[in-house]
C-alpha cells in the first residue's frame, strides 16, 4: 500500500510514518498541497492521504474530485484540538488521525482503505490446479484473463500472478472499470494533458503509465464501453499510449491482467465486447470455480476467518463447532469466498460459550442464522440458551434491530471511530455511514467521532 503524508516528516508524523511502514506500507512525503497534487498527477500514486490538518484539507480534496484522482484522504494533527478534527471531517477527510499516533488506529485505517486481504488461501484440488497454472504463468508476460462468479478471489489471483512475476518490484495498480463512469475511465487509463478537456488543470498520468514495469489489473473488463475497448486493443498490440489532448504517443511497459465475472463469449455475441480484444486478453485464462464446488475449502477457510477476526476484535478465538461446520459446507454460498468472510466476522462478534455454534451464524440472503434451517446439524434455540443465552435474547427481534444495535455499540466500542467500526463489521465505509444516517434520521442516538452521543447525521 502506498501512502503519501502531506506535511513534514518529523516528531509524531515520523512516528506515524514507521508504524505504516511496519504495517507493510510504502510511504511518500510532500511538503505542501501543491507539492502533493505535482506528485500525484506524475504517476507517483497513492492509495491513501494522510494530510496535516492544519493545510487546506478541504482545497485538496476538491483538487483531487476536479481532477479525477482517486485517492482517499484522511487529516491528522494534535489529538486534543477537536475543532481542528471537526473542521477536516466536515471538509471531507474519510476520518482525523489524532497524534501522537496510535499503532492500532493506523493499522485499522490502512486495513479499511487497503482491504489488505492479499493471501490465498486453498485446500481443495479444484482451487490448487488453478494456483498452479498461475504459478507456471506468472513468469511470463503474458495477458491473462481471470474469469469467475463475484466473491471468488480475481483479484487475489491477480496479485498473486504479480508476486510471483518478474515484475514483483514493479508497481501493481488496480482499475475498477465498473466502478468509473466511461467518460472518466479513459483518462484514468490513459491520462490527459492540461487543458484536454474542462478540469483538466495539469497534465496527468494515467494508470498504463503508473503501471509501467509492473502490472495493471483491468477489474471487471466487461463493463468497458467497447469505444473504449477499441483504444485498448490498440495498447495491448502497440504497448504504447496516447493521452488524451496529447500530441505524440508514450511507451508503457505494462502487464495487464483483466477479471470479469461475466462470460465474455456470450457478451461477444451479444455485441457487448470485442471479440478481437477477447483473443488479445485470454492469452491464459484462470477459471476460478465458486465456492460450491471447493468443499474442501469451506471449513478452512472458515477457521481461518474466524482466527482473524477474533484478532481483530480482541475477542477470544473460539473452534467452529461441528454443528457450525456442517451447516457451513451445506450452504451454496451464492457470494463465494466474500460471502462467507462476512458470515464468518458476523459470528465471531455474536458467538457465546466456548466454541462459534450455528445459531451464531447468520447469513446474508436472509439474515436468519444458520441453525434456522437445513443442514444446521439439529442445533436449536434450546441449545443457543445452553450456551450462555446470547442468541435466545436475540428471539422475537428483527434482523434490522440487532444489526442497528451491533452496529451502535461497535462504533461506540470504537469511541465513535467510522473506519475502524467499518473494518471490525467487515462493511464498507460507505455503507457505514449510510447505515448510520438512516439510524439518525430515525431518532437514534448515534456515537461521534470522538465518543460522544450525538443524533446529529454521521
Amino acid at each position: 500500500m502506498r501512502v503519501l503524508i502531506v506535511g513534514a516528516m518529523e516528531g509524531q508524523v515520523g512516528a506515524a510514518a514507521r508504524i505504516a511502514v511496519q504495517r507493510g506500507a510504502k510511504v511518500a512525503q510532500a511538503d505542501d498541497v501543491a507539492a502533493a497534487l505535482v506528485s500525484l498527477r506524475g504517476g507517483q500514486g497513492a492509495d491513501l492521504v494522510m494530510i496535516d490538518a492544519r493545510f487546506d484539507v478541504a482545497g485538496l480534496i476538491e483538487a483531487l474530485t476536479t481532477e479525477h484522482i482517486v485517492a482517499p484522504v484522511v487529516a491528522y494533527g494534535i489529538g486534543s484540538d477537536t475543532r481542528v478534527a471537526v473542521k477536516a471531517i466536515k471538509a471531507g477527510a474519510k476520518e482525523f488521525i489524532p497524534l501522537p499516533p496510535d499503532p492500532d488506529l493506523i493499522a485499522a485505517v490502512l486495513e479499511a482503505v487497503a482491504a489488505d486481504r492479499h493471501a490465498l488461501v486453498f485446500r481443495d484440488p479444484a482451487m490448487a490446479r488453478v494456483v498452479q497454472m498461475a504459478e507456471q504463468v506468472a513468469p511470463s508476460d503474458a495477458s491473462v484473463l481471470v474469469t469467475g462468479e463475484s466473491g471468488t478471489g480475481k483479484e487475489l489471483v491477480a496479485r498473486h500472478l504479480h508476486r510471483r512475476s518478474r515484475r514483483s518490484d514493479g508497481p501493481f495498480i488496480a482499475v475498477n472499470c465498473a466502478a468509473i463512469p466511461d467518460g472518466l475511465l479513459e483518462s484514468e487509463l490513459f491520462g490527459h494533458e492540461k487543458g484536454a478537456f474542462t478540469g483538466a488543470v495539469a497534465r496527468r498520468i494515467g494508470k498504463f503509465e503508473e503501471a509501467s514495469g509492473g502490472t495493471l489489473l483491468l477489474d471487471e473488463i466487461s463493463e468497458m464501453d467497447v469505444r473504449l475497448q477499441a483504444k485498448l486493443l490498440r495498447v495491448i498490440q502497440e504497448r504504447e499510449i496516447d493521452r488524451i489532448g496529447g500530441k505524440q504517443p508514450v511507451k508503457v511497459n505494462t502487464r495487464i491482467v483483466a477479471t470479469s465475472n461475466r462470460d465474455l463469449r456470450a457478451e461477444v455475441t451479444a455485441g457487448r465486447f470485442r471479440e478481437d480484444l477477447l483473443f488479445r486478453l485470454n492469452v491464459i485464462t484462470l477459471a476460478l470455480p465458486p465456492l460450491r464446488q471447493r468443499p474442501l475449502d469451506i471449513d478452512l477457510l472458515a477457521e481461518h476467518f474466524a482466527r482473524k477476526f477474533a484478532d481483530a476484535n480482541q475477542v477470544p478465538a473460539r473452534p467452529l463447532a461441528t454443528a457450525a461446520r456442517a451447516a457451513l459446507r451445506a450452504h451454496s454460498w451464492p457470494g463465494n469466498v466474500r460471502e462467507l468472510e462476512n458470515t464468518l466476522h458476523r459470528a465471531v462478534l455474536l458467538a457465546v460459550g466456548d466454541e462459534i455454534g450455528p445459531e451464531a451464524v447468520f447469513l446474508d440472503t436472509d439474515g436468519a442464522p444458520l441453525s434456522a434451517g437445513a443442514g444446521a446439524g439439529g442445533a436449536s434455540q434450546e441449545a443457543a440458551a445452553l450456551a450462555g443465552g446470547g442468541t435466545a435474547g436475540l428471539v422475537g427481534r428483527t434482523v434490522a434491530d440487532v444489526e442497528r444495535d451491533l452496529i451502535i455499540d461497535t462504533l461506540r466500542h470504537c469511541l465513535g471511530n467510522r473506519t475502524h467500526a467499518a473494518t471490525i463489521l467487515g462493511i464498507s465505509i460507505r455503507t457505514l455511514r449510510n447505515k448510520l444516517r438512516q439510524y439518525a434520521d430515525e431518532g437514534v442516538t448515534v456515537p461521534a467521532p470522538g465518543g460522544n452521543e450525538s443524533p446529529a447525521v454521521p
